[in-house]
């Protein structure tokens, strides 16, 4: 080790000339004197009785006196015993001194000390005014969700110490590839030095996206669970307030919380309400505090080594909105999608909720798997617990078939309503209606089976339903398929117009998905010669089908196309419907007799379909001319 060479020429000595007072010392000397000059003077005073002051004033041993507010004080000639000269007594009023001068008793005013209640007088109002104030703010505040004063910076994330959060990759079903992704970000965690060998790093950031309900804040959970470390959970909108920075900070302490535990793994659920798209919508201004909240974010991502063993996890439905900044990589490294299951998933999640509960050995989950297509893990969840409500309802032991049938039958078309009594003329034109919806799917090549018929209405407006059983998960359709598919869902209205003579508003809800279908047709794949293979507007969310939503920031077309795309549109539900009604046309006996036993049993199943349907004709492509002249 090498000596260094201090030069004591260059060191600054201190200036020992000038004395370093402080105003402390200043105030305890003040003090101090205060305390000697009031002892002294209590040294030379004797306080005695006024009984004895007068006394003394009687027998002429005091030569001066001196009259106060409340005391009076009187010199002595000679001093006392003690040394004291000047003897002092709280005043009497003369007439009552008069008074009890008669009875030779010692007498005193004794003068009480009333501070302690001047002070309390001016504290406990203020006292009570902040104190009710604080409980109002306070109760506002968690209204709010802003906390108290001193947390309203504070991270309000849920904390789940290692196995705590109960789950595990046992409990997640359905999202194998899901799994497989996400067991790496776990074998790191558990040994960060494996991986990190050949100087490999984790992804610092994992975005999980998909539909609701497809079980992505449950795959961060299991995460955690399987890794076995500090789990940090919270929602992207806690992060946002009305006070300014106060989203910033949460972010910061979240961060420095997760740092503290490491390894830890934080989990922000709805990270869209956190990280849209800075100047997404400039028509409607900005938000500062978001962006402010996001920008601490993309900080944060930036300033954390992921080999300190600290893994960031999001989950959004809407990736499509989030800032470009959040995405990129070094950021979100890792884009996971957590799709809808297929069949095979569905059957694995069913097993997985079953568990908890009993089954009657004739329920077959394969069969219960293909009858929820398009089933999220939350739907397939809901499903078995309504299920078990339902048998619970019977007072039944054990759950069977039927009871998985009813449930999926309340989910799709709602609670039946047994109060709702149809008139004899309504319950004909619903059975009719249902029976061409039946009837019109099953002539009908690629069309999904009918799976139940029935007239019991249902839900909100449902006056009768058909449900159609997928015989396997779709991901591709033709322009044939797509046509059958309007044409069954006018083939209600086809049977009400054949038979009737005359159409209702129970096809509502029909009309509108066969426009929306032709629409897509023409709008977003291109299905029509004169239009071409050209998209009008732009894809919709891919992960939130909302009925009747319209695509934000639309294609820019001209009046003349527009009519065009417009009169296209009416040109294929017109060809659809003419199919329907000349497949249910071919087919009348068929539907009246159907219809009949519709009316007779309410509620027809698979099997009693199939027997009355033997002799259905199959579509054969009849000319539409010849269609149009019944019309």
């Amino acid at each position: 080790m090498k000596n260094k060479k201090i030069d004591l020429k260059n060191v600054t000595k201190p200036d020992l000339s000038k004395p370093n007072w402080n105003i402390g010392y200043w105030i305890i000397a003040f003090l101090l004197v205060l305390m000697i000059h009031d002892w002294w003077v209590a040294a030379q005073v004797e306080v005695v009785p006024y009984s004895e002051f007068e006394q003394a004033l009687e027998q002429g041993r005091i030569t001066e006196v001196m009259i106060g507010d409340k005391v009076i004080t009187g010199k002595l000639k000679e001093g006392d015993s003690s040394g004291k000269n000047t003897i002092a007594a709280s005043r009497v009023e003369p007439d009552l001194a008069e008074r009890l001068g008669r009875f030779g008793v010692p007498y005193t005013r004794v003068v009480e000390s009333t501070w302690f209640k001047d002070i309390l007088s001016w504290v406990i109002p203020a006292l009570i005014f902040f104190g009710v104030w604080f409980l109002l703010f306070r109760k506002l505040a968690e209204r709010q969700g802003m906390g108290g004063f001193m947390t309203i910076g504070k991270s309000r994330a849920k904390v789940y110490v290692e196995a705590k959060t109960g789950v595990t990759f046992d409990d997640v079903a359905g999202v194998d590839e899901a799994k497989e992704e996400l067991k790496e970000i776990v074998e790191f965690l558990k040994n960060p030095a494996e991986y990190s060998r050949l100087g490999a790093r984790v992804p610092k950031g994992v975005l999980l996206v998909g539909p609701p309900g497809t079980g992505k804040t449950l795959l961060a959970k299991a995460v955690a669970g399987q890794a076995g470390v500090a789990f940090f959970s919270i929602s992207g909108a806690e992060f946002v307030e009305m006070f300014v920075g106060v989203g910033a900070a949460r972010v910061r302490d979240l961060f420095e919380q997760a740092r503290a535990k490491a390894p830890a793994i934080i989990f922000i659920d709805e990270i869209d309400a956190l990280g849209r798209a800075r100047g997404a919508f400039p028509g409607v201004g900005g938000h500062d505090e978001r962006e402010q909240t996001l920008n601490q974010l993309l900080a944060e991502l930036d300033g954390f080594d992921p080999s300190t063993g600290l893994v960031l996890l999001a989950a959004t439905n809407r990736p499509e909105i989030l800032d470009p900044a959040l995405l990129r990589a070094g950021r979100f490294d890792r884009q996971v999608l957590v799709d809808r299951p297929d069949k095979t998933g569905r059957a694995a999640i069913l097993k997985v909720h079953v568990k908890k509960v009993k089954l009657a050995q004739d329920v077959d989950l394969e069969q219960i798997a293909s009858l929820t297509t398009g089933f999220s893990g939350a739907d397939l969840a809901n499903l078995v617990n309504e299920a078990a409500l339902l048998a619970t309802r019977r007072r039944a032991t054990a759950i069977n078939q039927e009871d998985f049938t009813r449930a999926i039958e309340r989910i799709v078309a709602g609670l039946e309503k047994k109060n709702r009594i149809l008139n004899p003329e309504e319950r004909r034109v619903v059975a009719y209606h249902e029976m061409g919806h039946a009837l019109v799917a099953l002539a009908l090549p690629g069309a999904d089976p009918v799976h139940k018929v029935s007239i019991i209405p249902r839900g909100i407006g449902a006056l009768g339903y058909t449900i159609q059983r997928p015989t396997e998960d779709r991901y591709l359709m033709t322009r044939l398929e797509l046509e059958n598919k309007i044409a069954v869902l006018l083939g209600g209205r086809a049977a009400e117009k054949l038979v009737f003579q005359q159409i209702s508003t129970g096809a509502a809800d029909d009309l509108a998905k066969a426009t929306d279908i032709a629409r897509d047709m023409i709008t977003r794949y291109g299905m029509d010669e004169n239009l071409g293979n050209v998209a009008y507007e732009p894809p919709q969310s891919p992960f939130l089908n909302v009925p009747g939503a319209a695509p934000q920031g639309g294609f820019r077309i001209s009046e003349v196309t527009a009519q065009q795309i417009d009169q296209t549109v009416r040109n294929i539900i017109a060809e659809c419907f003419e199919r329907a009604y000349g497949l249910l046309q071919s087919n009348r006996d068929v539907l009246e007799r159907c219809a009949q036993q519709l009316l007779q049993q309410e509620t027809l199943d698979e099997g009693t379909i199939r027997e009355l349907t033997k002799d259905l004709q199959p579509w054969k492509g009849a000319s539409r001319a010849a269609i149009r002249a019944t019309l």
